[in-house]
C-alpha cells in the first residue's frame, strides 16, 4: 500500500511538472528565442522567460501575461532599493488602437502612477512588445546593478483608457503580484516579509474592527434591551452592558490605528467611502462614551432626551459598523468562508434578537395585565372601590 502511494505521488508531481513545463517552457516565440530560464508566476496568469549572461551581468528577459485581450497593459519591473510598487523600474506593454502593441520604460515614483514613459535606474536595451495569440510579451536586456543576480520584483496587468495605462484592480491577485527572483540561480519566490507585513496588519486591522464595531457592538445593545426585562438581571445588565460597549470601544480604537497607519503606509490607494464611515464611527462611538459620563439619574427631567440621544447614537452605530464591515470584507476580498462566517454570526444575533423581542414583549404584557389585575383587587372586588 505505502509503495503504491508513493508511486502515485510520483505520477500525480511528474504530471504538475510536465503541465507547468508545457504552459511556460513550451511556448514558442515569433522570434524563436529560447530563453535558459521560465518560471511561471504565481497569480494574474503571467510568466517570466529570461537568459542571464554573467561574463557581463546582463540578463534577457521577456515578461508574458496570457489571456490578454485588446484593451489590457501589462508590465513588469525590478524594485532595487524596496518592494512593492512603489521604486519599481518597468517594463510595460500598452495595446494600440491599430492593433499594434508599444512598449517603453517606467520608473515608478508614487502610487499615483500612470507608468508614464521615462528612463530607468540602470541600463536596459532592446525594449519591445508584441502579440502572440492572446498573449502580450514585453522584451527587454537588462544591465543588472550593483553586481547582484537577485532582486524583487512585481508585475502588474490593467485596463487601457484613452490609449493610456489606467488603474489596475485592487483584487487579491493583484496585491499578490510581487516577490523575488534570481537570475542567476533561477529561483523566484512570492510575496515577502514586507508585503507579508502590510497584509498582516489589513487582516488585523480587518479581524479587530469585526470583532469590535461588527459583533461586540451589536451583542452590548442586545444586552441592554434584553436583559434588563428579567428582574434577576437588575442592575447587572447595565455592568454588562457598560463592559461590552466599552471593550468594543477599545478594540476599536486599536482597529482604527491600525487603519490610520495602513493608511499612511499607502498614501495613494484610498477607500473612501470606508474611510469615511471609519471616522464617523469613531466620532460617533467616542461620543457615546463621554454620553455615559453624562448619564442623567432615573427621575431627572433630561433623562427622557438623554435615552432619545443615547439609543438612537447606539443604533446607528450598529448599522453603520455593519455595512463598514462588509465594505472593509471587500476590499480584503479574503476566501468567501470569511464573508460567511460573518453573516452566519449577524443571521445568529438577528435570530436571537427576533426570539428576545417576542419574549421581552410577552413578559411585559403579561406584567402590565398583572399589575392591572393586582391593582382592581387593591381597590375592591368590582374594581371601583366598592365592597362586593
Amino acid at each position: 500500500m505505502g509503495k503504491f502511494l508513493t508511486i502515485l505521488f510520483c505520477i500525480i508531481t511528474s504530471n504538475l511538472a510536465s503541465s507547468d513545463a508545457q504552459n511556460c517552457n513550451g511556448f514558442t516565440f515569433t522570434r524563436n528565442t529560447i530563453y535558459a530560464t521560465c518560471v511561471s508566476l504565481p497569480v494574474l496568469n503571467s510568466h517570466l522567460h529570461w537568459t542571464h549572461h554573467p561574463s557581463n551581468n546582463t540578463v534577457d528577459v521577456a515578461f508574458r501575461h496570457t489571456g490578454s485581450d485588446t484593451n489590457t497593459w501589462a508590465a513588469w519591473a525590478l524594485n532595487i532599493n524596496g518592494r512593492g510598487m512603489v521604486g519599481a523600474q518597468a517594463l510595460v506593454a500598452v495595446p494600440a488602437s491599430n492593433g499594434s502593441v508599444q512598449a517603453y520604460t517606467s520608473a515608478v515614483t508614487s502610487y499615483n502612477t500612470g507608468l508614464q514613459p521615462s528612463g530607468l535606474s540602470f541600463d536596459v536595451a532592446g525594449v519591445a512588445a508584441e502579440r502572440v495569440g492572446g498573449d502580450v510579451v514585453v522584451y527587454g536586456t537588462l544591465v543588472l546593478p550593483g553586481g547582484g543576480t537577485r532582486f524583487n520584483q512585481v508585475w502588474q496587468v490593467g485596463p487601457v483608457s484613452n490609449g493610456a495605462p489606467g488603474i489596475h484592480g485592487l483584487g487579491s491577485e493583484n496585491r499578490a503580484s510581487l516577490g523575488s527572483v534570481d537570475f542567476s540561480s533561477g529561483q523566484t519566490s512570492a510575496g515577502g516579509s514586507v508585503g507579508g507585513s502590510r497584509l498582516r496588519r489589513r487582516n488585523t486591522h480587518g479581524v479587530l474592527n469585526a470583532v469590535s464595531w461588527g459583533v461586540l457592538m451589536p451583542m452590548g445593545a442586545m444586552a441592554a434591551r434584553y436583559l434588563k426585562v428579567f428582574t434577576v438581571a437588575n442592575p447587572a445588565w447595565f455592568y454588562i452592558h457598560v463592559a461590552t460597549q466599552t471593550s468594543a470601544y477599545i478594540v476599536g480604537v486599536a482597529g482604527w490605528a491600525t487603519g490610520l497607519k495602513l493608511g499612511s503606509d499607502s498614501s495613494g490607494i484610498q477607500y473612501n467611502k470606508h474611510r469615511n464611515l471609519g471616522i464617523i464611527l469613531f466620532s460617533l462611538a467616542t461620543l457615546q462614551v463621554f454620553a455615559l459620563l453624562l448619564r442623567p439619574k432615573p427621575d431627572n427631567k433630561y433623562r427622557f432626551y438623554w435615552n432619545i440621544y443615547h439609543h438612537s447614537l447606539g443604533y446607528s452605530i450598529i448599522i453603520m459598523s455593519i455595512i463598514n464591515v462588509y465594505e472593509g470584507l471587500d476590499i480584503l476580498d479574503p476566501e468567501k468562508k470569511w464573508k460567511n462566517a460573518y453573516t452566519g454570526i449577524l443571521i445568529s444575533l438577528g435570530v436571537i434578537t427576533v426570539i428576545m423581542e417576542a419574549l421581552t414583549w410577552f413578559i411585559v404584557i403579561k406584567r402590565k395585565n398583572e399589575d392591572k389585575r393586582t391593582h382592581a383587587g387593591a381597590n375592591g372586588v368590582n374594581g371601583h372601590g366598592q365592597a362586593a
